[in-house]
Parts: C-alpha cells; sequence; structure tokens
C-alpha cells in the first residue's frame, strides 16, 4: 500500500553546519544548559547527543569543579559513541580522551567490570564508560556520596522508570537523594508504550530540559529531502510475504518480530533462513567478518548481507565488529536483526527500516525509524514500512489483530505530526486586527484558544505534548472511540482531559483544560491541510473548510483529531476484514457516563428537531446509535433516580 505519511524537507544544511566551537545546532543548545546540575537533552537520532556530552562533561571537568564523568549506555556495542574523540582542532578547548582501561564496553563478565568501576572511583582518572548493567551491579557496592563531585550521563534514558522492577530508576532516583552528582540524561524519544513514567514528577521537576525536535534535525540536512511511513498487511506466514517489500537494491535493516509475538514462528533462525532465500541463494559466509553473501535471484548481483540474529556472541562479535567499521556504501547491503540495531546504531547508509509485527513502544518505533533518517549523499528518501498481520474474520485472535492495526496507524500518525514542523497558538480577540506583523506563518490565532497560566502547564506544552499524544492515541478507550462511534465533543472534552489527569494528577483543572486545548487543537490543525487562496489562508479539517482567521475553539472540539487513522484502515483492507474490524470494536465500545450523556442531550434534541423522529438503535451509522444509546442512559438515570426517592 501507498505511505500514509510523507513529509518533505528543505535540506537546509542547518542541523549539520557548525560554529567555532565545532558543534552543531543541537549541541549549542546543549551547551548553554551546562551549569545545569541536573539537564535533560531530548533530541532525535544523529543529531550528535554523544558529542554534545562530550562537551558539557569536558566544561564541568574543567570549569566547574566536577572530578568524573560516568557514562552509561544500554549495550556495549553504543560504548564507541564515546571513544576518543578530537574536538581542539575544531575550535573546542579540550579533546575527549578516555582510558582504554575504563572503557568497559568490552566483552568480559560482570564482575571484572564492577572491580574496574570501584577502582577507578579511587584513581585520578576522569572519564568511564560503562553499560546500564555495569552500573546496576557497581551501585550494588557503593555508597552514594562516592558519586559526590561526579557527572553521570545516562544515554538512552528512556531505559529507566519509576517502576519498583527498573534497578536503573532505582539508582538515580537514589543518586539524585542522596549525593551532590551532577545528572546527564540524553534520549532519543521520552515516550514510553506502557503506562510507568520514567520519572516521578517531583524528579522530573528538577531537571532543565533542552529540547531539539525531529523537524529542526531532518529539515537541516544536506542530502534527505522526505521521510514515508508506511504499512503492509498479510495473512499466513510473514516470510511467504516479505519479498513483496523486501527491495535488494535499498540499503535495509529487517527487524524480525519477538518470538513472543503473534507473528513469530518462534523459530528466529529458520526466520532469517526463510528472509535470505527470498532473496536468493546463499553462496558463502566469510569466517573472518561472518557476512553472508547471497547471489540475488532477481537481478544476480552479489548481496551482502548481516545476520544479528545468531545467538553464539562469539561469532555475533565478528558481525558486529566488521558493521562497526562500514566506511564503505558498498560494504553492507542487509542487515537482519531482532533486539539489536536499534539504539545508536549507526549505519548512515541505510534507506529503509523494515519492520515485522506491531511494535508496543512508540520509543522503539521511533529508534527504529531513526536508523533510516542519518543523512548520507547515497539517499535523498528515507522509509519506513511495518509488515503486520492482517486479522481473519474467522479467527478468534481478531480482537487482537484489530488493536494492533489501530495502535500501529496511530503511531504512525503521531510519527507524522512529531516530524512535521511546529506551530505556534495564540487566543485571537474580537477587536484585534488579522494582520500582526509580529507573528510568522507558523501562529495560528484561535478565538475562545486559552494560554497555560503556570510554568507547569507551559512545561508540559513546551516539552511533554508529543509524549501526552502519544499516551493519549495508545490509549484502549481511546482506539475504541477512535472509528466515529464516539461523539468528537466527547473525545476532545471528557476522554482526552480524563487521560491528562491521570498523567499529571497534580494539575488544576484550569491547568488541564489549558493544556487539553493545546493537545486537541495541535491534532487537528496538523491532522488537517492548510491552502491558501490569494491572500487568505484556509484550513481543511475533517468535513470543514473554513479561513483560518475565522477559527475557533468550539469548531475544532467537533472535530475527532483521530478520525484519519480508521479512515486509512477502512481504505486498507478487504470488506470483510473492515466488517470484522468494526463488530470488534463495537463489541468492546466503551460504556455510556453521565458527562458523555450530558454532551449528547443537545444534539440529540437537535437530531429530533431536524428529522421528527428519535435516533435509532438500529441505525449504520454509529453516531446515531450513540444517541440512541444516550437516550437510553439517561432514561435508566432518570429511572434510578426516581426510585430513589
Amino acid at each position: 500500500m501507498p505511505d500514509i505519511v510523507h513529509v518533505k524537507y528543505q535540506q537546509t544544511g542547518k542541523s549539520k553546519s557548525t560554529n567555532e566551537l565545532g558543534m552543531r545546532e543541537m549541541q549549542q543548545k546543549a551547551f548553554e544548559a551546562r551549569t545545569a546540575q541536573y539537564l535533560l537533552i531530548k533530541a532525535p537520532p544523529a543529531s550528535g547527543k554523544s558529542r554534545a556530552l562530550m562537551f558539557i562533561g569536558l566544561d564541568k571537568l574543567v570549569n566547574q569543579g566536577i572530578k568524573k564523568v560516568i557514562v552509561a549506555v544500554p549495550e556495549r556495542s553504543i560504548g564507541s559513541s564515546f571513544a576518543k574523540t578530537e574536538l581542539k582542532k575544531f575550535g573546542f578547548f579540550e579533546d575527549w580522551i578516555p582510558n582504554p582501561k575504563y572503557n568497559l564496553c568490552t566483552p568480559g563478565g560482570d564482575q571484572s567490570k564492577v572491580k574496574a568501576f570501584l577502582e577507578f572511583l579511587e584513581t585520578d582518572e576522569q572519564i568511564l564508560i560503562c553499560t546500564h548493567a555495569t552500573l546496576r551491579f557497581a551501585f550494588e557496592a557503593i555508597d552514594e556520596k562516592q558519586l559526590n563531585d561526579c557527572l553521570l550521563a545516562i544515554d538512552e534514558f528512556h531505559h529507566v522508570s519509576v517502576d519498583g522492577d527498573n534497578k536503573l530508576g532505582l539508582v538515580l532516583s537514589s543518586v539524585m537523594s542522596k549525593s551532590t552528582a551532577h545528572v546527564v540524561a540524553m534520549t532519543g524519544s521520552f515516550f514510553r508504550g506502557d503506562s510507568v513514567p520514567i520519572l516521578l514528577p517531583e524528579d522530573e521537576e528538577k531537571f532543565i530540559k533542552v529540547k531539539y525536535d525531529y523537524y529542526q534535525q531532518l529539515n537541516g540536512y544536506d542530502y534527505l529531502k522526505s521521510l514515508g511511513i508506511g504499512y503492509h498487511f498479510y495473512q499466513g506466514r510473514y516470510t511467504d510475504a516479505i519479498d513483496e517489500i523486501l527491495d535488494e537494491n535499498k540499503k535495509t535493516i529487517v527487524h524480525i518480530p519477538s518470538v513472543n509475538s503473534g507473528e513469530s514462528t518462534k523459530d528466529k533462525e529458520q526466520e532469517v533462513a526463510r528472509i535470505i532465500d527470498s532473496l536468493g541463494e546463499l553462496e558463502y559466509q566469510d569466517p573472518d567478518t561472518n557476512v553472508n553473501f547471497v547471489r540475488s535471484k532477481k537481478s544476480g548481483k552479489l548481496l551482502k548481507v548481516a545476520d544479528l540474529v545468531y545467538d553464539v556472541q562469539k561469532e555475533r562479535d565478528k558481525i558486529q565488529n566488521y558493521l562497526r567499521n562500514v566506511s564503505n556504501v558498498d560494504d553492507i547491503d542487509i542487515i537482519i536483526a531482532l533486539g539489536m540495531a536499534k539504539e545508536g546504531f549507526d549505519w548512515p547508509y541505510c534507506e529503509h527500516a523494515l519492520t515485522v509485527g506491531y511494535r508496543g513502544s512508540l520509543t522503539e518505533i521511533i529508534q527504529i525509524i531513526g536508523r533510516a533518517t542519518r543523512d548520507s549523499d547515497n539517499k535523498t528518501h528515507a522509509q519506513f514500512t511495518n509488515l503486520i498481520a492482517q486479522p481473519d474474520a474467522e479467527d478468534d485472535l481478531v480482537k487482537l489483530s484489530v488493536n494492533n492495526m489501530l495502535k500501529a496507524i496511530t503511531a504512525s500518525l503521531l510519527m507524522e505530526q512529531v516530524l512535521a514542523p511546529n506551530f505556534k497558538f495564540k487566543p485571537k480577540f474580537p477587536e484585534e486586527d488579522d494582520d500582526d506583523s509580529e507573528d510568522d506563518d507558523n501562529t495560528i490565532k484561535i478565538r475562545g484558544f486559552k494560554l497555560p497560566s503556570s510554568q507547569r502547564a507551559k512545561d508540559i506544552i513546551e516539552s511533554d505534548i508529543n509524549d501526552l499524544k502519544a499516551k493519549i492515541m495508545q490509549d484502549d478507550q481511546m482506539l475504541k472511540a477512535m472509528p466515529g462511534n464516539v461523539d468528537p465533543e466527547v473525545i476532545n472534552k471528557v476522554l482526552i482531559p480524563k487521560i491528562i489527569k491521570e498523567t499529571y494528577p497534580d494539575l488544576t483543572d484550569e491547568e488541564v483544560e489549558a493544556v487539553r486545548q493545546h493537545v486537541v487543537v495541535d491534532s487537528v490543525i496538523k491532522n488537517g491541510t492548510i491552502e491558501e487562496q490569494g491572500d487568505k489562508r484556509f484550513i481543511r479539517m475533517a468535513d470543514s473548510f473554513v479561513n483560518i482567521d475565522d477559527i475557533n475553539i468550539d469548531l475544532i472540539d467537533t472535530i475527532n483529531p483521530f478520525q484519519k487513522a480508521f479512515e486509512i484502515l477502512s481504505k486498507s483492507v478487504t470488506a470483510s476484514v473492515f466488517k470484522a474490524i468494526q463488530e470488534t470494536i463495537d463489541a468492546t465500545r466503551i460504556t455510556m457516563t453521565e458527562e458523555e450523556a450530558i454532551i449528547l442531550w443537545p444534539k440529540i434534541k437537535n437530531w429530533i428537531a431536524k428529522t421528527g423522529e428519535q435516533p435509532s438503535i438500529q441505525s449504520f451509522d454509529p453516531q446515531e446509535r450513540r444517541l440512541a444509546e444516550a437516550i437510553i442512559f439517561l432514561k435508566e438515570q432518570k429511572r434510578k433516580a426516581q426510585a430513589n426517592e
């Protein structure tokens, strides 16, 4: 099927150009906040977070009284991002030179690494690089105060959680409360696919946040000018369908499904063999590098294929070392992986990230897409494709499949909003002149719009709006409401504020309303299309086409911000499957609440006034059925009230 998301960029080169200190745009922003004790850097893959940490860490060592820098990464392969780096020759005042002895991202047992960690704390050495696991184990053997005057830098910070079983989260909380250590947290995504927050609100408030968005990064490249996100649905085994979308002419990373997922055949090595068979015939495997040489059945050329699924560590180390030293576009053609080659994996030539199976974590989706969005002169377009099982209308698992399909599509629509330019929203007052020279084309004024009155609400809107949207769009109740069987005003005024309150229980009703309005307005506007006619701008939102100067919050609240997801799905599957999807959603629909009934009551009266009839519970129109259900609900509430009297 064609892409459901296609974003174009201007190739300004701005995100890659450097200043007099050798810093790129994102690194300059981060360095401006270098004196913060707790610093959170939220920036996309390939924006230069590793080097940003080097600049900040060296400044803390030289100018801020910090004695040691400890860098923790999620897996060994990412440790190479923090290897010796020359910075002076580009204008900075110091080079990053860790002692190889204290780069603990090397093969070996945990006990020896913990011993080296403890030894490091007693030496005059200043830089240590380790895995998250080594940090956790070492922390059990030290007192928090041993980290006084140290900088603890945690890469891929979304691995942290306040969950009681998350040891890294406990380490961080303990360090912050019981030592004078500084913390730099870095992540390409603050999303989580579950309900567990990364930090407690009181800890999160201590962090200064530096945000660099995806549009800034991708728009500022030299070569990449477009990104596509698409879905391909299959029935049967994915290994029989993958050759329809696996293009040997595109540098591709294939992520096969977890063995615990419904898409998996439970034999991961056999799945790799089938993928290789779909490409052609395996001629030989290089014993020194473990690169597989496959003769293409389509073109006859020799393809270089890397297998990162094979479990034998010694053999996998060979191919990982080879990939780490790739320096030419022809060095590798296709990489097949399971859990690896996501975070921190750098293959700039990658054009296509092909993922099998729905990924429950939006963090994981962003990390995978990030593998293909490096800037490189071999590509102008990057592609993410999700190969997803299409539900069988007769299958007992149709409910699970439907849920996965909806979540996958809403995830892609969220990515579309994340990857697009941001708008600024302001309230518009009746006496205000439409011609305001202070505002640019990305500023939209809306009648009835509320600006946040507190710093807390401002911070959420400034830094967490996409994270909040992710939570809303992946919520089970929201998924059931998306197809149009719940009135848009109920979605916008009941369901969304409920999720905001659950996410930020400390917000007042006024703060919740300001955040709610921003979420809804941002979603509706970004799902719409802005068109220019003469000197006026119009916006097409769902079934509305209005002058942007006449837009108001009441109009926006009548639009389902997630309607597009179901429209996409309706065009992507067969009629029988779509009917099964509708029936599945109807069967699990959210129950009526008093808040929803109150919103629907004036709509019921309007319906009766227009048609002369009450809404029918047998109607094919899901909104008419919902109005009929509201009448039944209200009658039942009235009966209960009379019985109580």
